[in-house]
């Protein structure tokens, strides 16, 4: 979605609205894929006939294969992007030794080990990068990876190793958008072209992170739907995600998506409400309320809302992480 917008209007960048996964179990076992069309193939297809953009969430749990990566392009058709979870041994996270390659031991302590896992990502999605495809690379950081000097050196490393590709970054610690380090945190991340990732999710909890939608890179934003559930922070996948968006909900964002679409080349809108069909009948509704509302109206500025390039900032005193905890799903997307 996007448009042309004459005199004084601004020109609006492309939305795109998806979902979080086309494979989750609970929607290939809800009959929201018809028959004829429920095998690998067949779901990407029909999933790639009604949203332009997808996440994949398998690469979090398992290294994506260059085979795979290939298939996805030959299987969608042009225009139509993936946005790729990085994987978790990359991002801080527990990783499961049996999905290291190699035999190699999920220690991101040791260089070489490192090093190999950041070669196999790479290789991994390049059929993606190399078709056109390759709407951003995600590192979803963990609850624990607070804001502090060593996360900056970590981001600085993500940087220079990802130079070139379209990075977005979602933090999983509140303190990144708390008024003392926001600032910071957007010229951190447009130092490094790196897009922040807008959440919307429940304002209740300790570790609700604050639906702040800055803008650090001139070429994308994102914005991912994990649901409003007050069982975030405990309870089963299910529980963590099982959410249904009502429309008046989903209504609060448009002059927030419409704002950032102004700033932006294109803006990524994806729903991670994954238990049966809500991300998708919210997607479908998103995408349905963002043609109605006109995605060539004059923009509102939200003044919550940071700008673009924001200032470069000292970093404040250093505050140290708190340990690893579990990661939250499994998904198979071939």
């Amino acid at each position: 979605m996007g448009s042309h917008n004459p005199g004084n209007r601004i020109r609006m960048g492309e939305i795109r609205v998806g979902t979080c996964s086309w494979t989750d179990r609970a929607l290939t076992g809800s009959g929201w894929y018809p028959p004829g069309r429920r095998d690998a193939e067949g779901r990407l297809r029909h999933y790639a006939g009604r949203f332009p953009v997808v996440e994949v969430d398998s690469s979090y749990y398992a290294l994506p294969s260059p085979r795979t990566s290939l298939l996805w392009a030959e299987r969608t058709p042009p225009g139509f992007v993936f946005d790729v979870k990085a994987f978790s041994l990359l991002t801080g996270h527990p990783t499961r030794g049996s999905t290291m390659p190699g035999g190699l031991p999920a220690d991101p302590g040791d260089a070489k080990v490192l090093n190999a896992v950041w070669r196999r990502f790479a290789e991994g999605i390049e059929p993606l990068r190399a078709a056109g495809r390759l709407g951003s690379v995600l590192f979803q950081f963990p609850p624990w990876f607070r804001p502090g000097q060593r996360a900056g050196a970590f981001l600085r490393e993500c940087a220079a190793r990802t130079a070139g590709w379209p990075v977005a970054v979602e933090f999983r610690h509140p303190g990144w958008w708390r008024s003392e380090w926001a600032d910071v945190t957007c010229a951190l991340l447009a130092r490094y072209g790196m897009a922040a990732v807008a959440v919307d999710m429940t304002q209740t909890l300790p570790v609700s992170i604050p639906p702040v939608a800055p803008v650090t890179s001139p070429r994308l934003s994102v914005v991912r739907f994990h649901g409003r559930s007050a069982a975030w922070g405990s309870g089963s996948k299910e529980d963590r995600f099982r959410y249904e968006y009502g429309e008046d909900e989903l209504a609060e964002w448009l002059p927030r998506l419409h704002s950032l679409a102004g700033r932006v080349e294109q803006l990524h809108v994806l729903f991670n409400n994954c238990c049966g069909t809500a991300a998708v009948r919210a997607a479908e509704t998103m995408q349905r309320l963002l043609s109605h509302s006109g995605a060539d109206q004059t923009l509102a500025r939200d003044g919550a809302n940071t700008a673009a390039s924001a200032p470069a900032a000292a970093m404040p005193a250093e505050t140290h992480s708190a340990g690893p905890q579990p990661s939250r799903k499994a998904s198979r997307e071939a």
